[in-house]
């Protein structure tokens, strides 16, 4: 028997604390990893202008495009790993190959795009894809009664990412230190985020027996009607996804609106997004996940139509209000939704990453056809128009796919 156990103290305090002092690390991967990943705006400006200026902008497009499409196919393979026990594999090898990644991309040169491909690209979306599952997944270790809440929280972290890393990087990398340190003190703070993370995070659970076999669960999921309507949907919806978070501060700028003030204006879509998110819970306990889901895709497809229409101050602050918010809500209600239309939870992961692997292609293609729309004349009203008819075609399916899930449901 312990002291405390002797004088009669209780030790779950001890482990309340501790729980919640690990959910704070898997919040610092969130930030790190896909938090970094969707400020590429930032970039794409300062390559449009400054650092690649032979480029196009779709060619630029492909550098932040590829990222994130990695960190959606890599979460196929690191969720086949982490079932199989390989959590620390995992955020060693992701956290060390970020790191080095982002220092790499600061000793990129002018005008060097394959230089800069290769490490932000193809490096950071690895790492990032890497960190991603695990940072998710290792909370059901943990947590069982307030599991949703804490996944909400953790989350929570890319956008806060989201709201940070743009004004840091706008500030360095237009400012005195230049795009190499500018780089590297972003790397530093990022390096010093992942080594508290590899260094307190912990697992509780033992890897199943017998792990779920994807190509199984794959010819299951092509007989369910309504999860192919998502996966179909969720395709065609990240076509025209990124393209505001990608384009809303070249936008901004181009249209003649104050440099200082665009440099805020993807601080103010994701500080919206943010609290998109954290609302998502309470008003889907209300709307529920499915309606939720199919409402916010139907609008923010909308909203990008509205693009067409920037032109003044009043217009980038309403337009990022607005769709960050609604896109922060549809962003959180995605896991929700792959939830909801398993009827076997032990297939989750599989259909999870199933998921992620189509919307990741989806993710791939989107910006750079919207670059290359956009041409070196900066013609708006193309991608803008491309991105939401693709948007709104994958709300469409969300439509079909809801009758058919309440229609399966009623019987």
């Amino acid at each position: 028997m312990s002291s405390l156990q002797a004088l009669g103290l209780s030790l779950k305090p001890a482990r309340v604390f501790r729980r919640w002092f690990g959910s704070s690390h898997r919040f610092l991967l969130q930030f790190c990893g896909f938090g970094y990943i969707t400020s590429f705006g930032v970039y794409q400006d300062f390559y449009t202008q400054h650092y690649l200026t032979n480029e196009t902008s779709s060619a630029i497009s492909w550098i932040g495009s590829t990222s994130v499409s990695l960190l959606m196919f890599m979460s196929l393979v690191a969720g086949s790993l982490h079932d199989r026990g390989y959590f620390y594999h995992l955020l060693i090898v992701g956290s060390f190959l970020e790191c080095l990644s982002l220092f790499m991309l600061s000793l990129s040169k002018p005008d060097h795009y394959y230089q800069i491909f290769l490490s932000q690209g193809l490096g950071l979306g690895i790492a990032s894809g890497l960190l991603y599952i695990p940072s998710l997944a290792v909370i059901s270790h943990h947590f069982r009664q307030r599991r949703t809440l804490v996944m909400t929280f953790a989350v929570t972290g890319s956008s806060l990412g989201a709201i940070i890393h743009p004004i840091m990087l706008n500030n360095l990398l237009n400012g005195p230190l230049g795009f190499s340190n500018g780089v590297r003190i972003s790397a530093g703070l990022i390096s010093l985020f992942l080594l508290t993370a590899c260094l307190c995070m912990r697992t509780r659970l033992d890897p199943p027996a017998i792990p779920v076999n994807y190509i199984v669960a794959a010819r299951k999921c092509i007989r369910d009607l309504p999860f192919m309507l998502m996966v179909t949907g969720g395709f065609l919806f990240q076509i025209g996804f990124y393209y505001p978070l990608f384009f809303f501060q070249l936008d901004s700028i181009k249209h003649g609106i104050s440099v200082h003030f665009s440099f805020y204006s993807l601080v103010i879509l994701n500080g919206s997004n943010c609290l998109g998110r954290l609302t998502s819970g309470f008003i889907a306990g209300f709307t529920g996940v499915v309606n939720l889901i199919t409402v916010t895709a139907i609008l923010c497809s909308v909203l990008i139509f509205a693009m067409i229409g920037l032109s003044s101050l009043a217009s980038v602050v309403v337009l990022g209000v607005i769709y960050g918010y609604l896109s922060g809500l549809n962003v959180a209600m995605s896991s929700a939704l792959m939830a909801t239309l398993t009827p076997d939870v032990s297939e989750l992961g599989a259909r999870m990453g199933i998921c992620l692997f189509a919307c990741g292609i989806g993710g791939l293609i989107g910006t750079p056809i919207s670059g290359a729309l956009l041409t070196s004349n900066y013609t708006w009203w193309i991608p803008c128009l491309f991105s939401g008819i693709v948007s709104l075609a994958g709300a469409t399916a969300f439509i079909i796919m809801r009758h058919m899930f309440l229609r399966r449901r009623a019987s």
